[in-house]
């Protein structure tokens, strides 16, 4: 059984950083893609960044040069480094692998 729970999100104002963890189990962890998606109420979730098995990454174009997804095989998680966030990354944001999502972390960016 898939379990992904992640953690980190918070309150920061506009310009400041978060780092989001998620830790994976029931999976290898090292064989999977891992994902970051998110969403806002109303509105269909996104996808944010992505890590490939073998450190591959990818990003959306609003994130590009803001984020940065990293992983950790020896502790089975994926990070994301948010950077210089705006009002408009306010968000849940969600870890997803092997068909599942996490239960998401809330982050928002306010004044």
């Amino acid at each position: 059984q898939v379990q992904l729970v992640e953690s980190g999100g918070g309150l920061v104002q506009p310009g400041g950083s978060l780092r989001l963890s998620c830790a994976a189990s029931g999976i290898v962890f090292s064989l999977y893609a891992m994902n970051w998606y998110r969403q806002v109420p109303g509105k269909p979730r996104e996808w944010v960044a992505s890590i490939t098995e073998t450190g591959s990454t990818t990003y959306a174009d609003f994130v590009k040069g803001r984020f940065t997804i990293s992983r950790d095989n020896a502790k089975t998680s994926v990070n994301l480094q948010m950077n210089s966030l705006k009002p408009e990354d306010t968000a849940v944001y969600y870890c997803y692998t092997a068909a599942n999502f996490g239960q998401g972390t809330q982050v928002t960016v306010s004044s």
